[in-house]
């Protein structure tokens, strides 16, 4: 019966779209998934837990690839095809798979036919491994992870490349902003140097002497001043006016 997909389930498993879940087996879940010609595929991959087992990891590589043999119609050397499940003859097509690290395996579906579920099958060991049963089966130690194994995630791709046209365009216009940043550098330049004003030499330092300093020469008619003789009240009188005498120059 075919339940949702639920968290953590890988939304393809290579060129298969998975939309649903088939089975949950102890080694692994099987989907329903859908190639890319739209075709309905059983899709089984291995849990994380037997994935990361080399043994079981082997030993469904192993079943798969025998199938492919088988269909193929080549037989090895007498060896039993493990891709025969247990004897069963209704192993199906296999039309993909992937051997990695999270292997899994893509047959055609068919409701109610056999699946991809047969490729889980020889993964698990039951009964002793030296052929008498003399205790209790074995069990690995991932029997009980429930979660899919998913492949690493795929490498970033290239950088795009841009087109020559793209290229050109860039160029162009990286010519362009050059050009005129130079251009305006350039008139910058002459126009500091045209607004400057022209440089005036100073006028030359004249120095015109000047004759030394000579006493004022008295009026006519005034007295030469005279020392004092200490004490003594001596008034300057000016001719022609009676009523100044006495009075103080």
């Amino acid at each position: 019966m075919a339940t949702p997909l639920q968290y953590g389930d890988p939304p393809r498993l290579g060129p298969f779209v998975l939309q649903a879940r088939l089975l949950t087996a102890p080694a692994g879940l099987v989907y329903l998934g859908q190639g890319p010609n739209g075709r309905a595929v059983s899709v089984a991959v291995l849990t994380r837990g037997a994935a990361l087992d080399a043994a079981a990891r082997e030993r469904f590589v192993t079943a798969i690839k025998e199938a492919e043999r088988h269909r193929a119609g080549r037989r090895g050397r007498g060896v039993p095809l493990l891709g025969m499940v247990r004897g069963r003859v209704d192993t199906p097509q296999v039309i993909g798979m992937d051997g990695g690290r999270a292997p899994w395996v893509a047959v055609p579906y068919v409701p109610g036919g056999a699946g991809a579920e047969r490729f889980l099958e020889p993964v698990m060991v039951s009964g002793m491994l030296l052929g008498d049963r003399n205790g209790p089966d074995f069990v690995p130690y991932w029997l009980g992870d429930r979660d899919p194994a998913l492949p690493a995630p795929a490498p970033p791709g290239p950088p795009p490349v841009a087109t020559g046209r793209s290229v050109g365009l860039a160029s162009a216009l990286l010519a362009t902003l050059l050009t005129m940043t130079v251009l305006m550098i350039l008139l910058l330049l002459f126009r500091l140097d045209g607004d400057q004003q022209p440089s005036r030499p100073l006028p030359p330092t004249v120095i015109v002497p000047t004759p030394p300093p000579t006493p004022a020469s008295p009026r006519p008619g005034e007295q030469s001043p005279k020392p004092s003789d200490g004490g003594s009240d001596d008034r300057t009188r000016v001719p022609g006016r009676d009523d100044d005498l006495g009075r103080d120059i």
